[in-house]
């Protein structure tokens, strides 16, 4: 399962979190549109799902283990209705209408809910001493650099919960060393909750729409994340796990890594062993060379960091509002691996899992079509 690291700014913050089973980030108030860090947040939002687990990050510690728990019919929501659209709240959301209230509850319009497993420790762990304790499965925890919160993957997650257990072995099942949790705030959103909550792409996108396309290449992230997350019969098919702004170079200054739009992998049905992995560059408008060869760079990437050299393992995508000839042609003359398999007998094999794919965004959805 994947994993959310959420950072706090004191102590009093974390204990509310845990004891109620709850977590909001605060979004800058919106001046009539949403704006690139706003669609950001709703993206990582919109990729949470039940199982998942949930950490916290305060002055260097990492606090955990959660996991985010379905009420009614998703473990994310609005905190009032229409919190999607970017004007300010009437006063009968505010006061009558939030599922989760404080000095700011005008700027905290989504939250997710979440139980303990097995326990939050009142012992956090060193960042440093996470980083060392398995190397190798660290990816965009090295990367935790100005912003709210990340996701992690199956391999990091595992490594994570493996140290923050290890490190509180002697505490487990021992209520003095843990954060209790109560269900009155779970019971109180129950009590109100009802579909004009449930959190979606449409609203978000509806403001961000320039005849049929979208003005952000982030507000595509978002729909497409919406789409992935929750239909598997989309023309990308059925992903287990789904990320945005994923690592895709060698260590470096934060802001000058490289960082892929949409990266995904999914198991074999019925096992935890990745089959295919999911790359997608996107644009906004219409798709220059460069957009191909930036994804072939994440494909030799994933290759080399994920699939070991098994091409065949990558599905890539192009999605942009359209696609010149040239760009077409460039695609097909660059978008093939020649690789091996296999050491006795050795399988010479070609990987061709370049997609072009043109987007529009009509009648409150995105649609898509096949170029390539």
């Amino acid at each position: 399962m994947a994993g959310y690291i959420f950072t706090l700014d004191n102590l009093d913050s974390l204990k509310n979190c845990i004891t109620s089973g709850t977590y909001s980030t605060r979004l800058s108030t919106p001046k009539n549109y949403w704006s690139i860090p706003h669609e950001g947040t709703f993206a990582d939002y919109l990729s949470m799902k039940e199982g998942d687990n949930i950490y916290f990050f305060i002055e260097r510690k990492i606090y955990g283990i959660g996991q985010l728990t379905n009420l009614t019919f998703d473990c994310k929501f609005l905190n009032y209705p229409h919190a999607d659209i970017p004007t300010s709240p009437t006063d009968d959301e505010i006061n009558n209408l939030a599922l989760i209230k404080n000095n700011e509850t005008s700027n905290h319009r989504c939250f997710c809910t979440f139980t303990h497993s097995p326990h939050f420790f009142f012992n956090g762990v060193d960042m440093d001493d996470v980083l060392s304790s398995k190397p190798s499965s660290f990816k965009m925890l090295r990367a935790f650099w100005k912003v709210s919160f990340i996701k992690i993957d199956d391999e990091e997650n595992s490594a994570l919960k493996d140290i923050i257990l290890k490190r509180n072995e002697e505490f487990i099942g021992i209520p003095s060393k843990t954060y209790s949790f109560y269900e009155d705030t779970h019971q109180a959103i129950l009590n109100k909750l009802d579909y004009t909550y449930k959190l979606t792409s449409t609203n978000i996108l509806n403001s961000c729409t320039v005849n049929t396309t979208l003005k952000h290449e982030m507000a595509l992230e978002l729909g497409i994340i919406d789409i992935l997350s929750s239909n598997s019969n989309s023309i990308f098919g059925k992903w287990d796990y789904i990320s945005h702004q994923v690592i895709a170079s060698p260590f470096k200054p934060i802001d000058y890594m490289d960082k892929m739009d949409i990266f995904g992998y999914k198991f074999i049905p019925g096992f935890s062993t990745i089959s295919k992995y999911l790359i997608m560059e996107l644009k906004k408008g219409v798709a220059s060379i460069d957009a191909v060869i930036q994804v072939m760079k994440y494909v030799d990437w994933v290759n080399k960091e994920y699939s070991f050299g098994d091409y065949s393992m990558i599905e890539a995508y192009v999605v942009a509002s359209d696609f010149s000839p040239d760009v077409i042609d460039y695609a097909q003359q660059v978008g093939i691996r020649n690789f091996t398999r296999g050491i006795r007998p050795t399988i010479p094999l070609t990987w061709k899992s370049l997609h072009l794919i043109k987007y529009s965004y009509e009648n409150n959805e995105l649609v898509f079509n096949t170029v390539l």
